[in-house]
This record gives C-alpha cells, sequence and structure tokens, in this order.
C-alpha cells in the first residue's frame, strides 16, 4: 500500500550532487525539522518530466517557497550524474535533485512501478507531496506515468 497522510517517510539513502561530487544523504538529513515539496518523476529528460512536470516547479518555486517551503526536491530513479545535468538544462535553481538509483525510496513508500515495456527497468511513480518535519501532509499521485495534472505545482500549491 503506498504512503497516506499522516505517515512518516521511510529511512533510505539518497545521493546528491554538490560542489565536491556526488554526496550520500538519509531521509532524516533531508527532511527532519523542515518543511519540503517533494517531486518524483519517473524519469529525467523523459517528456512528460522534462517538458510539462518540471518546468511548473521552476516556474513557481519562489511562490511556492513564499509558502513556508525550505525546500523543493525532485527525485527519480536515474543516478546522480543524469539528475545533475537535467537540473542544468532544466534552469533549476534553487531546486535541489534527490538520486533514488536502486528505487529504495519509491519502492519503501510504496509507489514504485515497472517501466521496462519502456526499457525503464523500475521507476518511481508521478506524485508530489508536502512533507513537514518527515510526515506526508498531503500527495496527489498521478493514475498516468504520462501525466502531470495532479501533481503539478499549480495543485501542490493547494495543498500549502
Amino acid at each position: 500500500m503506498p504512503i497516506q497522510v499522516g505517515e512518516r517517510l521511510p529511512q533510505v539513502t539518497f545521493r546528491i550532487m554538490t560542489a565536491e561530487g556526488p554526496v550520500a544523504k538519509t531521509t532524516d538529513d533531508l527532511f527532519k525539522g523542515r518543511k519540503v515539496v517533494l517531486v518524483a518523476v519517473p524519469g529525467a529528460f523523459t517528456p512528460t518530466c522534462h517538458r510539462n512536470h518540471l518546468p511548473g516547479y521552476v516556474q513557481k518555486k519562489d511562490e511556492i517557497k513564499a509558502k513556508g517551503v525550505d525546500s523543493i526536491l525532485v527525485t527519480s530513479v536515474n543516478d546522480v550524474f543524469v539528475l545533475e545535468a537535467w537540473s542544468k538544462a532544466s534552469g533549476a535553481e534553487g531546486i535541489d535533485f534527490l538520486s533514488d538509483g536502486n528505487a529504495d525510496f519509491a519502492k519503501a513508500i510504496g509507489l514504485s512501478m515497472d517501466g521496462s515495456g519502456f526499457g525503464l527497468g523500475t521507476r518511481s511513480q508521478r506524485y508530489s507531496m508536502v512533507v513537514d518535519d518527515g510526515v506526508v501532509k498531503a500527495i496527489n499521485v498521478e493514475d498516468a506515468p504520462s501525466k502531470a495534472q495532479h501533481s503539478g505545482a499549480d495543485n501542490i500549491m493547494k495543498d500549502l
């Protein structure tokens, strides 16, 4: 069963890119004591993710943060190097990208999907959530990976 409102995020380790290279960050490192918007996409540079989902968060990041959000995090089952390239190509300064390279987080919260029919292997479902001090306050999961309506930036603004 997928994670629900009121539940605490499980402890996993992500990888993020820093000026010194890839660094491991735990769930606590990223969410403890902070209000965060977490956005998950099936894959960096994929058409819906790149053209329809991420751009709304890039455009509305200041509005989102003005609502008391400490950080906007984007996660995907891609390696940290691909996510760094996607961040730069998308002009996503001020948004942090979390590599869930082995889908550990996606699986732990019950939101992984089988993308092997498209040559993608295990991926994350598309969703957005508001997380306050590690606890899910709102979650919006798409019913198909090609859609970015419920999980988009306009909708998350209603949850804040």
